[in-house]
């Protein structure tokens, strides 16, 4: 969950690392620091709070040093205070270390090596790493015979192998030393690390942003691996030793996409972002010539393996937070137009407590990063449960992510690519419209591929998706300024409900998360029908009402459920067409969008949501891309 950065090379470190932590910031803000060596001596600044703050300390300071690591933390070992920040060092200083990750057996570690005197400055679960490599090194030199030969020319990266081989855990570390200055080694287990390529100068990080402004030349480390990293080049082993061939690949990013282009934050910037991801889907998954003629064949271009669809029974779908609610969506897709059967599991529960055994089920993994923990165990799990079985009970493994080259993409044979481009504010919005493009494709080739659909409403169903980038502009264009000035009335609001039914529950769940992420305002999402059964106690004046009415099987129904609402001195807001005169008589306040069909309505609804509670927030002076206690990829369990 946190960020870590490394550069070794020609050019001063600071400037270069502190850019880098700019870049990562969205995977945690706690506190922040950096390590550089210099003339013989690890020199080392930290600071409480946000990157601003590290910043302010080491403002004029001339730092020539050429190597160096820094780190941006989101707490779990310690509280979030200076001397829980990254980087820590042994007893000497000679050594310091950055970690993102949990190192699940480092109570253990620190107990012995309190017992052969090591004293501990922090409360965190990384300081023994250094510790370890420092003792390991110390008795390397206080023998003859050095056992720190199995991987030459270097000591140091031999004493980090043998430490990582003793942490229990998913971490990716970076490690510098005063001893080795020409040395700068990473490792990585279950967190993802990344090495840039420049020339005669290299880098690493947590994620690709922090890289992209100095070269598109990368290689991914995998679980088990850790490389050196010298300005004359980067070796990469295996925990084992083996000395390994790696290949990098070239990203197809460049750094105006990790800018903000002229938008106040990244967020209202990635919402404006959404009517070119759809496009992207629709151009890379849909054949838009596509008509009810062609029947014989399926619109979609998935790339899926046959194998995976055959005589299929089940699907059941695995995610957190913000693609749990769009693998929501998913499953009233999957059922209404395949006809499967489909379960949508919290990954943290899933993993404690999986559903039995059943014979040919999908098992669906959603996670924007590829890299979410709980996510990746729960596949991981599923996997290793169901190997051994039948034929009919093997896994059958998809992942829908942004980040197709991510530990999802290691660990299962199938992906679908949500192509939303780097999304930096923390409260998913654009990715979030990505995966349901995915759940939409899906589901329609399951459908046609299972011939429960007819052609005539797949046809008409192509058209609509073929529609939604310019609905979704048409609502930006039109309702964005009075969405802004609609955020002025809930100044002192503490309490939101929102409501949706069928496919649109979820939405109000969506749109509830993204108040609360970043406006730190209680709010719930309730299926409409469910408020009459306690949740209605809740409400009065104070407490606003978001209702997701839009024409369909539900339309009525969601009405009546809002004047249940009504005549409790609730004001209502409704996300409904302007058109709808019942729905405008209903409501005190209308946000209006565009006429959809009810299937594909999700996609218009919740953009209204994105934008209210990004101007509440706004409006509040909080800090929408980086709000409190969150980060971007939650990568510990």
């Amino acid at each position: 969950m946190c960020g870590i950065v490394g550069y070794i090379g020609t050019q001063a470190a600071s400037s270069i690392l502190l850019e880098g932590l700019r870049k990562l910031e969205y995977r945690g803000y706690d506190s922040a620091g950096i390590a550089t060596v210099l003339e013989g001596e690890i020199h080392c600044v930290r600071a409480k709070g946000k990157l601003h703050n590290l910043e302010s300390k080491l403002a004029g300071e001339d730092n020539p040093a050429r190597v160096g690591i820094a780190h941006t933390r989101w707490a779990t070992h310690g509280k979030p205070e200076e001397y829980n920040a990254h980087p820590h060092t042994d007893t000497a200083k000679r050594i310091a270390v950055i970690q993102n990750g949990i190192i699940e057996n480092y109570r253990e570690l620190r107990e012995e090596l309190k017992e052969r005197g090591c004293q501990f400055r922090s409360d965190t679960d990384t300081e023994v790493i250094p510790h370890l490599i420092a003792e390991v090194l110390q008795q390397a030199e206080s023998m003859e015979a050095s056992p720190l030969v199995s991987i030459e020319p270097s000591p140091f990266l031999e004493a980090v192998r043998q430490v990582v081989n003793r942490l229990e855990g998913a971490f990716a570390i970076a490690v510098i030393s005063a001893d080795y200055p020409d040395e700068l080694i990473v490792a990585r287990q279950q967190a993802p690390v990344v090495i840039g390529f420049g020339q005669g100068e290299f880098y690493c990080a947590s994620d690709t942003p922090a890289i992209v402004p100095y070269t598109r030349a990368v290689l991914t480390l995998d679980n088990g691996e850790l490389a050196r990293m010298t300005p004359l080049g980067v070796e990469v082993y295996s925990f084992e030793g083996q000395r390994l061939k790696k290949t990098p690949r070239t990203l197809n990013w460049n750094p105006v996409m990790v800018e903000k282009q002229g938008f106040k934050h990244f967020m209202l910037k990635e919402i404006y972002e959404q009517p070119g991801v759809v496009r992207s889907c629709l151009e890379n998954y849909i054949d838009s010539h596509w008509t009810a003629a062609d029947h014989r064949h399926s619109p979609i271009r998935l790339n899926l393996s046959a194998d995976l669809y055959a005589d299929l029974q089940q699907i059941q779908i695995v995610a957190c937070g913000t693609s749990w609610h769009a693998a929501l969506v998913g499953k009233y897709l999957l059922e209404q137009l395949a006809e499967l059967p489909t379960s949508v599991q919290y990954a943290s529960e899933f993993r404690y407590a999986p559903s039995p055994l059943t014979p040919n089920t999908l098992t669906i993994g959603v996670t924007q990063s590829g890299e979410t923990a709980d996510t990746l165990a729960a596949l991981a799990m599923e996997k290793q449960r169901r190997s051994g079985h039948a034929s009919e009970f093997q896994a059958r493994l998809l992942g829908i992510t942004n980040r197709p080259e991510s530990s999802l993409g290691d660990l299962v044979p199938h992906i679908i690519d949500t192509h939303a481009g780097i999304e930096i504010g923390v409260a998913a919005t654009k990715t979030f419209v990505a995966q349901l493009m995915a759940f939409y494709c899906l589901a329609i080739d399951l459908a046609q591929q299972r011939q429960v659909i007819a052609p005539a409403q797949l046809e008409q169903l192509l058209a609509g998706l073929q529609q939604l980038p310019a609905q979704i502009e048409a609502v930006l264009e039109s309702q964005e300024r009075y969405i802004e000035q609609l955020a002025h009335d809930f100044a002192e609001t503490q309490d939101f409900i929102f409501l949706g039914r069928g496919i649109n529950f979820p939405i109000a769940l969506e749109g509830a998360l993204k108040l609360k992420e970043i406006s730190y305002i209680h709010a719930e999402g309730y299926p409409a029908g469910e408020m009459k059964h306690g949740p209605i106690a809740l409400l009065d004046a104070k407490v606003p009402v978001v209702a997701i009415a839009m024409p369909g099987t539900v339309f009525e129904k969601v009405l009546s459920n809002a004047q249940e609402a009504k005549a409790r001195d609730a004001r209502l807001i409704g996300v409904t067409p302007m058109d709808e005169h019942e729905a405008a008589e209903t409501f005190d306040t209308v946000i209006p969008v565009p006429h959809v069909d009810e299937l594909l309505s999700p996609i218009v609804t919740v953009i209204p949501l994105q934008l209210l509670a990004y101007h509440i927030a706004a409006r509040r002076g909080l800090d929408v891309d980086q709000p409190r206690n969150l980060a971007k990829s939650v990568t510990v369990e």
